[in-house]
């Protein structure tokens, strides 16, 4: 398989441009940032020096502890802020993922999770047509970890843009329930107070919104194929 092959053109400038855009909000960062913190910026010699970049750092090798990192993010920066925070870094995050598991990933996912592997290929396979709603609904419900999604999805030929989009538009409820937790920090006493009954509801309910029109349009398919071979016969 050829590089070209693994990496299309449109692929690796749509990664690129993720590239361009976090670069960019770094700039943005830079000029808008107090004189005074300045004489702060250094290169990065350890992990606590790498304190704003560790929520996307942590996304990317699969670190546990995004979690308490959202949390801070609601605690700091309010409901709006916080929200758009955790979702912009889990999604650079979950995109280094990716092109890093496309490039060196595949033995590894292979050892890990097989029967998972199997299952998600044969998934993706069945709903090529409406994939984005699929992956939509994987975001939303934690019918399979995001860290297996983030490692399998190139291996099983996921298209980067709809693994994106599912990425940036799924992970907002739970973006939301975590940083309105964030917010009533002190009022937590444990991580299951994170995810009650009502949010953990609300969750499966938008995915089973995310994934009706591929049943819908499944079910047409089926509806459609006997009167098709009525009238070839």
């Amino acid at each position: 398989m050829g590089r070209e092959d693994r990496f299309p053109v449109w692929e690796a400038a749509l990664g690129a441009g993720v590239a361009a855009v976090f670069a960019a909000g770094l700039v943005g960062i830079y000029l808008s940032m107090p004189d005074s913190d300045y004489s702060f910026l250094k290169l990065p010699r350890n992990l606590h020096e790498l304190q704003i970049l560790t929520y996307i750092f942590m996304q990317t090798f699969m670190i546990p502890g995004t979690i308490f990192m959202s949390l801070l993010a609601g605690a700091l920066f309010g409901q709006l802020r916080g929200v758009a925070l955790v979702v912009f870094a889990a999604s650079a995050g979950a995109s280094s993922c990716f092109f890093l598991s496309k490039l060196i990933g595949k033995p590894l996912v292979f050892v890990l999770w097989p029967d998972k592997l199997t299952f998600f290929q044969k998934q993706v396979a069945k709903r090529r047509e409406k994939l984005l709603n699929y992956m939509l609904f994987l975001r939303v419900t934690p019918t399979l970890p995001n860290t297996f999604i983030n490692l399998a999805s190139p291996i099983v030929d996921v298209p980067f843009h709809t693994f994106l989009l599912a990425t940036l538009i799924g992970l907002i409820p739970a973006a939301y329930v975590t940083v309105r937790a964030g917010i009533a920090l002190g009022e937590l006493t444990s991580l299951s107070d994170l995810y009650d009954t009502q949010s953990v509801a609300l969750l499966f309910l938008i995915g089973v919104v995310s994934v009706t029109p591929a049943l819908l349009s499944k079910d047409e398919a089926q509806e459609k194929a006997p009167e098709v071979a009525a009238g070839a016969s």
